[in-house]
């Protein structure tokens, strides 16, 4: 489960995938079986987020690891590096960050 909070020791992956109106659902479908078959498997995974924007042009997954090094780590599976190479050739563009939670706030 995403739980986002700032005394969680997590490492947040957030990438901003650019699409063609056409293809988001070929990427979004391609993000949510990468990380049901093969993502949500390795070690260290937390949770993962796949959002689409209203306008059809961006993709973000929002995806949480234990830490950056089993993110990293996940880069030396074969079959995920295929599915990443996959989602690349969808978008026009990706742009993905590790960040950590600074601040929250609620209503």
């Amino acid at each position: 489960m995403t739980t986002i909070t700032t005394d969680a020791q997590l490492t947040t992956l957030i990438n901003v995938f650019t699409v063609q109106p056409e293809r988001q659902r070929t990427l979004v479908e391609l993000l949510t079986r990468a990380t049901d078959e093969v993502m949500r498997h390795k070690p260290g995974f937390v949770s993962a987020n796949i959002h689409a924007s209203d306008d059809g042009t961006r993709v973000v997954n929002y995806a949480q690891w234990e830490s950056a090094d089993a993110y990293r780590e996940m880069f030396s599976d074969p079959t995920a590096r295929v599915h990443m190479k996959e989602a690349a050739a969808v978008a026009d563009h990706f742009d993905p960050h590790l960040f950590t939670v600074e601040s929250i706030h609620h209503r």
